[in-house]
């Protein structure tokens, strides 16, 4: 009864009565017309939603329950900001009320960071929520999404949580290949995903083939530019997509608080794009979806750059040491792909496994993540760590690569 209760009121008088009644009728009269029989019926998932494989988090305990050195979940080694924390606990002062459900404030902060339309800023539960958002908006049974090998694994999630049809182009050793990707455009696209830098490879689109992507890109599809990782790049690696979504219909871009800003565990997102798009996503973005705490937590993190720039700081001279030591242990077939993410995808293609890789780092005290359910059974994604963790984690490496011979 509540609710018709709540959409009655906007249909004429006389509507509103004869439907009323109808739903009396229904509840009462005529319900046993709708009971099934328990011996010829079952409760079933609708077919695509069966098909979907869930996402598997990366690990923060070892097999027997040890809390080690986490290197699977690529969260920022050096923390919270102080500012961010300490907006935090002012926030969470208030548990007895809603959040702001318009994040006003929050929009704002962003738009005025990025020179952006607070208007055309959607915030989620992480840029995941603004992922599903997006397909669930634009695809649908009978759609495609595209997006290429090695993506991130959400991706597909998303696509078949609305029934639509995942489409896999093929990569170039392990790099989105902008060529293939439009190779797999059809009359059916209607959502095309490009993580920039790429998750779990760590790989990088420049501008100019983001722009080649977006001309083949048919305009009734939707191109969803994912920038998780974009504040580890340096100035120079801006691959446009601010700049396409401010001008074309047909761009969302998405980023998180998750990574550089520390905040994963208030899992705040935003994305921004056309107001249209931006209308459309709210249509079926749940209401209340990013705490109080969480929303001025994220403004103050904005605010502080100077951590912002000593984690990425942080993250490029470690990541270039650590993709150093790798690249000394080739002749023992191991490579890692060029990363300008805060993770290294690391390929074990020697006498050592990424299985017995990945145990043994384990028993050493190190967790990282073996994808084998993303197709890379011979690859580990290693987050970088503070220095203790990385140098840690390669003396352990070197060591199970001399044990393997």
């Amino acid at each position: 009864m509540g609710a018709i209760h709540r959409w009655l009121p906007t249909r004429p008088a006389a509507e509103r009565v004869t439907m009323f009644l109808a739903s009396r009728h229904c509840c009462s009269g005529t319900a046993s017309l709708l009971k099934r029989s328990p011996m010829t019926h079952t409760l079933q998932p609708k077919p695509w939603i069966d098909a979907i494989a869930p996402y598997v988090p990366g690990r923060s305990t070892t097999d027997d329950g040890r809390k080690v050195a986490k290197l699977s979940s690529n969260e920022n080694p050096l923390g919270t900001s102080e500012i961010a924390r300490a907006a935090f606990v002012a926030g969470a002062s208030s548990l007895d009320r809603y959040p702001d459900a318009a994040a006003a404030a929050l929009r704002e902060a962003i738009a005025g960071h990025h020179a952006l339309d607070p208007a055309r800023v959607i915030y989620g539960t992480g840029s995941d929520e603004i992922l599903h958002l997006a397909a669930g908006a634009y695809a649908g049974q009978g759609d495609e999404v595209l997006f290429v090998r090695y993506g991130f694994s959400v991706y597909p999630i998303a696509a078949r949580r609305v029934g639509a049809t995942p489409v896999i182009a093929p990569d170039q050793d392990y790099a989105t290949d902008v060529d293939s990707l439009i190779a797999h455009i059809t009359p059916r696209t209607r959502v095309i995903f490009v993580a920039n830098p790429n998750n779990p490879t760590g790989t990088y689109s420049p501008a100019a083939e983001i722009a080649r992507l977006h001309a083949a890109t048919p305009k009734d599809c939707l191109m969803v530019i994912d920038q998780a990782y974009a504040e580890y790049l340096e100035p120079a690696d801006d691959d446009g997509a601010f700049a396409l979504a401010q001008r074309e219909p047909n761009v969302l871009v998405t980023r998180t608080f998750s990574k550089i800003f520390g905040l994963a565990a208030e899992r705040i997102g935003w994305g921004y794009a056309s107001a249209e798009v931006i209308e459309a996503m709210h249509r079926i973005r749940a209401p209340f979806n990013v705490t109080t705490a969480g929303q001025m937590a994220a403004i103050a993190a904005l605010g502080d750059q100077e951590f912002v720039d000593r984690s990425r700081a942080h993250n490029l001279h470690w990541r270039a040491w650590f993709e150093g030591e790798i690249a000394s242990l080739g002749n023992k077939g191991l490579r890692a792909v060029p990363s300008k993410a805060n993770f290294s995808l690391v390929l074990f293609e020697g006498k050592l496994t990424a299985e017995a890789a990945y145990k043994g780092l384990m028993d050493a005290g190190y967790i990282t993540r073996w994808l084998p359910g993303q197709e890379l059974p011979h690859g580990l994604r290693i987050t970088i760590g503070t220095e203790p963790e990385v140098t840690g984690l390669m003396r352990a490496l070197r060591k199970l690569v001399e044990a393997a011979g």
